[in-house]
């Protein structure tokens, strides 16, 4: 599958430069942009919902990254640790 806004002569060449990084370059580059999709997923989740706390915030990231069961977990983590006194980390 081509991207429909890059030039096929600018495609080959990205794709030759992957082909030829070492381990580690692909390595980053593969860290770079999961951090960048993770930044953007948690930027668009508190947009739509502004008044959520920082807790709703993780449960849904968790949710949409990692699927419901692992978000009920980290609910219920998260609900247990908050009791007086205490504090999630």
């Amino acid at each position: 599958m081509h991207p429909p806004d890059t030039d096929p002569a600018a495609e080959r060449l990205q794709l030759d430069l992957f082909r030829h990084a070492t381990v580690a370059r692909r390595a980053s580059l593969a860290r770079s942009l999961s951090c960048t999709v993770m930044q953007l997923t948690r930027r668009a989740i508190r947009e739509r919902n502004p008044t959520a706390t920082t807790d709703e915030l993780s449960v849904q990231f968790v949710a949409i990254c990692y699927g419901s069961a692992l978000a009920r977990g980290l609910r219920r983590h998260l609900e247990a640790c908050r009791g007086p006194g205490d504090s999630c980390t």
